[in-house]
């Protein structure tokens, strides 16, 4: 299992997964007592040391970053089953690109509100879980094809 290269990028999307959770995707910092930051699970707007924090509609990243890291699990220990792995893969896909959707939403309208804010790390974690994805998607497919030309062999 963990001699196959695909194991590696699903756990490196398990990893980013988790990660886009506890980071923030979105920070904004406009003098010393106020902030406003968005998670993959909540946004946070502290004003005058007073925290306000929202969870829904903002939790649906963390949804489907959880499902995400789910799926790329299951599919670990699908490893002698590739037909199935390549159909969660393709799952995967899809849920990480609701996630990228959702966080391209959510971070487009508080930066237009606010006028600015930076990045965070979170932001980069699923563009870094998709692409792992893609690339444990091509080896198993890759796996695959080997295996069917064996067998086509013999």
């Amino acid at each position: 299992m963990w001699q196959r290269i695909q194991t590696v990028f699903l756990v490196v999307v398990i990893i980013s997964m988790i990660g886009l959770i506890f980071m923030p995707i979105w920070v904004f910092l406009p003098d010393t007592e106020n902030s406003h930051m968005l998670f993959a699970l909540h946004y946070t707007e502290k004003t005058n040391g007073v925290a306000n924090t929202l969870y829904m509609p903002y939790a649906i990243t963390a949804m489907l970053a959880i499902a995400a890291a789910s799926i790329a699990f299951i599919s670990i220990q699908k490893f002698k089953n590739r037909a199935l792995q390549m159909k969660l893969g393709a799952l995967n896909s899809l849920l990480m690109l609701g996630a990228m959707v959702s966080i391209v939403v959510f971070v487009m309208d508080l930066a237009k509100s606010h006028n600015g804010g930076q990045y965070g790390s979170g932001f980069w974690m699923i563009a870094m879980g998709v692409a792992a994805n893609f690339l444990a998607n091509r080896f198993i497919r890759r796996d695959e094809k080997i295996v069917r030309d064996s067998e086509r062999l013999r």
